[in-house]
C-alpha cells in the first residue's frame, strides 16, 4: 500500500505513541476538559473511562485533533496535531461511536472500508486495496457479507465493518469510541478477540468505554475521568458487588458534571 512518506519521529523517547498535558477544552458552557495529561507507550492497551459528561470522548477527540483545544499540547508519535500534516495518520486507526446506517445507503460494507485507504493528498485508491479490504473484512467476521448495503447489516455488523475501516491501514495506533455499546454479547465477545488479537500483534489500543464488560481481558490500564479531570491512571476497576460486568461504582458522575459533551464529526486526514 503506497501513501505519503512518514514524518519523522521527533519525540526523544520513541516508544511514546501518545503524548498529552495540561489539555483543556471550553466549548462555550464551561471547561470540558480541566488539565487533563496522558501519555501512552507502544503496545500500550488502555481504557479512558467516565460517565456521561465526564469529558471522556473529548479527551479522545482532542488526542486526534477533532476537539479545539484552549490549552495544552497533543503529541502522536512525536508530532504536535496542531501542525496536521506533520503527523503519520496513516499509523492510526479510528473507530468513532456508533450511529446507524441511513436508510436506503447504497454504500456497501466493501465500499466503506475501501474508504479507509483514501489519503487527503490522494484521493485513489492503492493497488491492492480489495484485497487489503476484505482481509480486514474477514478479521472481523463480515467477509461474506462485503456486497451487502449498510442499512442490510444489524447494528453490530455495522459496528464491525467500521473497525474493519479502520484496521485496513494496519494502523499502530488503534483508538475505539464505545465500540461495544449497545451491541449484544456475542458481538461484544467477537470485538474482543479481534482487538485481543491485534494487540498481540503490537497494535497500540485506546478505547473509550462507559462499561469495561467483555473487553476486561484485553485491557492492561486505565484512567478514569470524572468533571473533566483524571481522578485515577492505573489498574483496571473491579466489577461492582453483584454485577456480572459493568463497573457503575467506578465512574458513577458527582452532582454538579459539565455540561455533556457535544458529538462532533470528522474523519481521521
Amino acid at each position: 500500500m503506497t501513501g505519503d512518506a512518514p514524518a519523522p519521529d521527533s519525540d526523544p523517547d520513541s516508544d511514546t505513541v501518545i503524548a498529552a498535558t495540561g489539555l483543556e477544552v471550553d466549548y462555550g458552557r464551561g471547561r470540558v476538559l480541566r488539565g487533563v495529561d496522558l501519555h501512552v507507550s507502544a503496545g500500550e492497551s488502555l481504557a479512558l473511562l467516565g460517565a456521561n459528561g465526564s469529558g471522556k470522548s473529548t479527551t479522545m477527540r482532542a488526542l486526534l485533533g477533532m476537539a479545539p483545544l484552549t490549552a495544552g499540547e497533543v503529541r502522536l508519535f512525536g508530532a504536535t496535531v496542531r501542525d496536521s500534516g506533520a503527523v503519520p495518520w496513516h499509523r492510526i486507526g479510528y473507530v468513532p461511536q456508533h450511529r446507524p446506517a441511513p436508510t436506503g445507503l447504497p454504500a456497501t460494507a466493501l465500499e466503506v472500508v475501501l474508504t479507509g485507504l483514501l489519503q487527503r493528498r490522494r484521493l485513489w485508491l492503492p493497488r491492492g486495496a480489495r484485497g487489503h479490504a476484505l482481509e480486514a473484512l474477514d478479521a472481523v467476521g463480515m467477509a461474506e457479507r462485503a456486497d451487502r448495503a449498510m442499512h442490510e447489516l444489524s447494528g453490530g455488523q455495522q459496528q464491525r465493518v467500521s473497525i474493519a475501516r479502520a484496521l485496513v491501514r494496519t494502523p499502530d495506533l488503534l483508538v475505539l469510541d464505545e465500540p461495544v455499546a449497545g451491541v449484544d454479547t456475542p458481538t461484544q465477545q467477537a470485538f474482543a478477540r479481534v482487538l485481543t488479537e491485534l494487540h498481540a500483534n503490537g497494535t497500540t489500543v485506546v478505547v473509550v468505554l462507559h462499561e469495561i464488560g467483555e473487553l476486561r481481558t484485553l485491557l492492561q490500564r486505565a484512567v478514569v475521568l470524572r468533571h473533566g479531570r483524571v481522578v485515577h491512571d492505573g489498574a483496571l476497576p473491579e466489577p461492582a458487588p453483584g454485577h456480572a460486568g459493568p463497573e457503575h461504582e467506578h465512574v458513577h458522575a458527582d452532582h454538579g458534571e459539565p455540561p455533556t459533551e457535544p458529538t462532533l464529526q470528522r474523519s481521521l486526514p
